[in-house]
């Protein structure tokens, strides 16, 4: 195990880590010129030497996967985005709304390398054809938030922002706009109705985004950690972004794993694609604190289902972790010791989902305050047999197809998986379980 905090940007090879790199030469690369001395922009400049089409073709041939826990193929969804017909706006946005419980890894990139989402998102809105963008961001991301505007700021004196970007005739702005804190808005629609200053509910789809998503206007939502990929790809192409996974066959190029809980070293990493959990809490993370032990985890935030010590050897991809039944997420792992009550980490999870429902749909709205209140009562030693078979139903009634979006489901995840890892748990805090009668031996 490792014995003290490793750093998040390996041996500071671009090569080898795409996302991280700069890192190793600075703190952080906050400042125009100190970024561009560092390769900066170069991306962009090479893509607008190119055709549009001719940029999506690399990003397609990378096989670009979103980073926000869906795990869609970048260059897949811009295709679907509708042709340019110049009757109107077309929207560019990043989901900065970085809320899912246990993940932090866009706000690292976003307060130390603030240029690198902003090139990112220029190669996009180019490719794109773009005319307006928006990181919609966490509002409680005050300093991200401050960051990229002195960026934005910086950019527009270079040219790199505005009308006829280095001379191509392409005009596209970008503008920060800080949400109101509600997790539902990590749901694409939701966040497009909160941009346009509606209730953040999700929208019926379709019409899709890429066909009628911001104003009505063909529109493009990625995460942070997505765009920052780009700028690496345009420069080194999508032979050597797929290399750099741990199992060419998967999901390529790198990732930033995560750890939190009782690791000794909480923290971030830039890893390839495919490394294991094992490797990512043992070796970065330091293994458990001293005199703990490894009881379960969750693999990429809340919103997916436990694992346990058993699966610490699985690959940290998209399929492995599918087959071993939960999802790959953000892939910042929550890491429970043997001492955690999974009756109140589930129920602590749970307590989160159906706050931050939007209420639209009868089964979220009032599901998950009944999962509330039954972990609630096995939490006190008031609940009974019937609450444990009350939850499982709710898995049932609140799954994929069942309510209006993903996020009644997605707060099913974790509570079917702790009952199917830790039931034990769940029964010993019954108070009405049959008291075993004594045989006739005892007896006599």
């Amino acid at each position: 195990m490792n014995t003290e905090p490793k750093p998040i940007y390996g041996d500071g090879n671009p090569e080898t880590h795409p996302l991280t790199w700069r890192l190793s030469k600075q703190e952080h690369v906050r400042s125009v010129d100190d970024y561009e001395a560092l390769e900066g922009y170069a991306a962009l400049k090479k893509a607008v030497g190119m055709q549009p089409a001719e940029v999506l073709e690399v990003i397609k041939a990378a096989t670009v996967k979103g980073r926000g826990g869906a795990g869609f193929p970048a260059g897949i969804k811009w295709s679907l985005m509708a042709p340019n017909d110049h009757s109107g706006a077309r929207y560019l946005i990043c989901n900065a709304d970085e809320m899912e419980p246990g993940t932090f890894k866009d706000r690292l990139l976003m307060e130390r390398l603030p240029h690198q989402l902003i090139e990112g998102m220029l190669i996009a809105a180019y490719t794109l054809e773009a005319t307006q963008g928006y990181i919609f961001i966490r509002g409680e991301y005050i300093e991200a938030a401050a960051y990229l505007n002195q960026a934005l700021e910086q950019v527009r004196t270079k040219g790199y922002l505005g009308d006829n970007i280095l001379g191509t005739g392409w005009s596209f702005d970008l503008h920060v706009h800080t949400g109101a804190g509600r997790y539902i808005c990590g749901e694409e629609t939701a966040l497009i109705n909160s941009l346009e200053g509606r209730r953040a509910n999700p929208r019926t789809k379709p019409p899709f985004p890429q066909v009628a998503g911001a104003w009505g206007r063909p529109t493009i939502v990625n995460n942070v950690e997505t765009f920052n990929n780009l700028p690496a790809i345009m420069l080194r192409g999508p032979e050597w972004y797929i290399s750099l996974s741990a199992d060419k066959s998967k999901d390529p190029g790198t990732k930033i794993y995560g750890a939190s809980g009782k690791v000794k070293f909480p923290g971030l990493w830039e890893l390839p694609f495919g490394t294991t959990a094992r490797e990512v809490i043992e070796e970065h993370a330091g293994g458990m604190r001293d005199g703990l032990s490894l009881k379960g985890w969750l693999p990429g935030g809340a919103s997916t289902d436990f694992l346990t010590a058993d699966h610490i050897d699985l690959p940290m991809d998209s399929d492995s972790m599918m087959k071993a039944g939960s999802r790959l997420g953000t892939c910042l792992l929550m890491v429970f010791d043997e001492n955690q009550c999974m009756v109140s980490a589930t129920r602590n999870l749970e307590e989160f989902f159906s706050r931050e429902s939007c209420g639209f749909c009868t089964p979220c709205r009032d599901g998950l305050p009944w999962s509330v209140k039954a972990l609630r009562a096995l939490e006190n030693g008031q609940g009974k047999m019937e609450d444990i078979e009350h939850l499982s139903e709710l898995t049932r009634k609140l799954w994929i197809g069942k309510t209006f979006c993903a996020h009644a489901p997605g707060a099913m995840e974790p509570l079917q998986s702790a009952l199917k890892y830790w039931r034990n748990e769940f029964e010993a805090k019954v108070t009405d379980r049959p008291v075993a009668q004594p045989s006739h031996t005892e007896q006599a």
